[in-house]
């Protein structure tokens, strides 16, 4: 049997990994000319593997989109399967505190040697820079027709290039009777020029919860702001969540942010008041009550009009209700967007009610399969979106291989 691969991403080579047999022939076909590239440059060149959350119900919360894929896909393959699965071929992983989970040695490049060498072993074949032009079924099996005029014959074919931002890259697809889920970009950060918070570029804060104004959308985690507006996980995971309402705005809206995190009106003033009491003959601008990055706390302060020899003691009422204001409901307004390259997400791609969910099977297409992001799924970060490539390539080359 003749299997062809398209795509040498995370999803096409841990298929390829999986899929074993005499009487099986696997060969992938790539677009561009290396492998796993996503992998090597994920989470800093660390490759943020899966995340330490093991309960499912749990885990497809950290989905936008897929739910009701993922629902049944996350059962076959877990995060803990997807641990044991390098473990046993020598590549131990291990949980950070955010749950985020790493290979022991902090280099992508033992993620992509694992795989690589597992491909090895079941005698898969690379092929690199054939792109796909159309896909044509004859009989039981299907010719490839590739841009430079090539083909290929398959018995079986499975789609893993992962996500294509520009619908009509998706022709070929559609061609042979699939819905397509119009693609936006999903983990993305904000553009926000010339914003005179832009000038702490490089400053972290610890735990903001962000909100977009006029939904319900809201995320909390560290914030990073940057020199064209702001980044980190907060803002990630918030776009994820926003990604079609927001490109619906044409990336033009409204953030509010709290700064710290979920504490309400009544509790930050009971601590304004103790702060009064307790430290009046401080300075505000150097008792910072709150474990902000003083750069941050200096500009909230300039925001509000505190100035820098005001003591806590002596805080008019209007500079504290301002500050109270800043601190949980601070609003910005932004003006495009900047992918996150090394994450880059699209949110879209192959309708999921037309795929099984128990074998990646189109349903529209007998042998024709798909694996990772070229369905409409899409997490947050964290190593979620890695671990439904993991799932659904396993699920997969299982499929196939039966």
């Amino acid at each position: 049997m003749k299997v062809a691969i398209i795509g040498a991403g995370a999803a096409g080579c841990f298929a390829a990994a999986n899929i074993s047999g005499d009487d099986i022939s696997v060969t992938v076909f790539e677009k561009h000319g290396k492998a796993l590239q996503k992998v090597k440059v994920s989470g800093g060149g660390r490759c943020n593997v899966t995340h330490a959350c093991f309960d499912v119900p749990e885990l497809v919360t950290r989905y936008p989109r897929g739910k009701q894929l993922l629902r049944k896909s996350l059962y076959h393959f877990t995060p803990q399967d997807t641990i044991n699965w390098f473990e046993e071929r020598g590549v131990k992983i291990k949980e950070e505190a955010d749950g985020r989970m790493f290979p022991d040695t902090n280099d992508s490049q033992t993620i992509i040697d694992c795989i690589w060498q597992q491909m090895m072993r079941n005698k898969v074949d690379v092929v690199y820079h054939k792109s796909v032009e159309r896909i044509e079924r004859i009989g039981e099996t299907f010719r490839i027709h590739f841009a430079d005029k090539s083909t290929y014959e398959a018995d079986k074919i499975l789609i893993a290039t992962g996500g294509f931002p520009k619908p009509e890259q998706y022709k070929w697809l559609q061609e042979l009777g699939h819905t397509i889920l119009p693609p936006v970009p999903s983990l993305f950060t904000f553009n926000m020029p010339k914003h005179p918070i832009t000038e702490l570029m490089g400053v972290v804060a610890e735990n903001a919860r962000v909100k977009i104004q006029g939904t319900k959308i809201t995320e909390s985690g560290p914030l990073l702001i940057t020199h064209w507006g702001m980044s980190g996980p907060a803002i990630l995971r918030t776009s994820a969540w926003a990604a079609r309402e927001l490109a619906e705005r044409n990336y033009h809206f409204n953030i509010q942010i709290n700064w710290l995190f979920d504490v309400t009106d009544a509790d930050l003033k009971d601590q304004l008041q103790q702060l009064r009491v307790d430290q009046g003959k401080q300075l505000v601008q150097n008792k910072n009550p709150f474990g902000l990055p003083r750069r941050l706390w200096e500009y909230i302060l300039l925001q509000c009009d505190v100035k820098t020899e005001v003591r806590w003691g002596e805080l008019p009422a209007a500079a504290q209700n301002k500050l109270i204001e800043h601190l949980l409901r601070d609003t910005y307004e932004v003006k495009g967007k900047t992918t996150f390259k090394e994450e880059f997400v699209t949110c879209g791609g192959i309708a999921l009610s037309e795929i099984d969910p128990q074998t990646m099977q189109s349903r529209k297409v007998p042998g024709l399969y798909f694996a990772g992001e070229i369905m409409d799924v899409d997490g947050i970060t964290g190593g979620f979106n890695f671990q439904n490539a993991w799932s659904s390539a396993f699920i997969a080359a299982k499929s196939i291989e039966s």
